[in-house]
């Protein structure tokens, strides 16, 4: 492992590693404007949402690497402290991508970028139509993070929700925006997108309304298994108790456990099986047989 200090390299190196690590990030247009009522429309991944109560996002326009010049974006919040944040998805990404070039200021990248500029209820920048989410926002403050404007800098944006904008096309049944119909794309490092379509995501289970046991309460045997990783161990700790004697010694009658049972195999290999078993059951999401399979052993 290599250990770093940021002020011993370069502004750019520090920048490459962030973006690299820190990722996906999801990416927001942020549409503004300026007090000739110039309109101009960036994408930034340093973006997220950090309050539903108010509603609050928040994302940084830095200053540039190069010459320590302000964005277009950052000049027209403290000008005119209102903006919209238009969310990105597969569909529009090549788009996105455009409208990131440094257009010369009064550039409309809407106009560019072939995008649809919809008028806002509440704010006067537009939001982009072909967005599957976005929402119309105050800025309630706009905070400075170095002391002495320089490349690479960030300000954040401290946007509130006035008002959201949603494709009906991208609900469900249930009227909630649908992670698979959506198709979000999220920014990686140097030229890297990642998108969420269907076969690369995955659902866990929240532990907010139970208390797991804790990895730390699972038998020695189970923590240091050489099959099960440590994702593995992270679900099984979810549970909120362990399964009873009775329905443990009951795993006997598994076809799956005889199967192994049955072929006599020396104990350390009979472990190992069993353990393979577990964990296939666990990923197929059953935990409490995953665990009676475990303590059987």
């Amino acid at each position: 492992m290599i250990t770093i200090n940021p002020e011993e390299i370069s502004q750019g190196t520090l920048h490459n590693y962030l973006l690299s690590a820190v990722a996906p990030r999801p990416i927001a247009f942020a549409a503004t404007i300026n007090k000739a009522g110039r309109v101009n429309l960036s994408p930034f991944s340093f973006f997220n949402v950090f309050s539903s109560n108010p509603p609050v996002m928040i994302f940084s326009p830095a200053y540039r690497g190069r010459d320590g010049s302000s964005k277009h974006t950052l000049d027209n919040v403290l000008s005119v402290p209102e903006c919209t944040i238009s969310m990105v998805n597969y569909p529009i990404v090549e788009q996105m991508s455009l409208a990131s070039t440094e257009y010369d200021q009064g550039v409309n990248e809407f106009v560019k970028a072939g995008l649809t500029q919809m008028a806002s209820e509440t704010v006067k920048p537009p939001f982009v139509g072909e967005s599957p989410v976005a929402f119309e926002c105050l800025v309630n403050q706009v905070i400075p993070l170095n002391r002495v404007k320089g490349g690479g800098s960030g300000n954040l944006v401290i946007c509130e929700v006035k008002r959201i904008h949603i494709q009906e096309k991208y609900l469900n049944e249930k009227g909630h925006l649908d992670t698979t119909k959506m198709d979000l794309v999220g920014r990686m490092g140097g030229v890297w997108y990642n998108r969420t379509q269907p076969n690369a995501l995955f659902e866990i289970p929240k532990p907010l309304r139970i208390k797991g046991i804790g990895v730390d309460q699972l038998p020695d045997s189970i923590r240091n298994s050489t099959v099960l990783t440590g994702n593995n161990l992270g679900r099984l700790g979810n549970i909120e108790k362990l399964p009873a004697k009775e329905a443990i010694a009951a795993m006997k009658n598994d076809p799956a456990v005889t199967r192994i049972l049955d072929e006599q195999l020396d104990t350390l290999n009979r472990i190992e099986a069993l353990h393979s078993l577990a964990k296939a059951v666990l990923e197929g999401g059953n935990l409490e047989k995953a665990l009676k399979i475990l303590l059987f052993e």
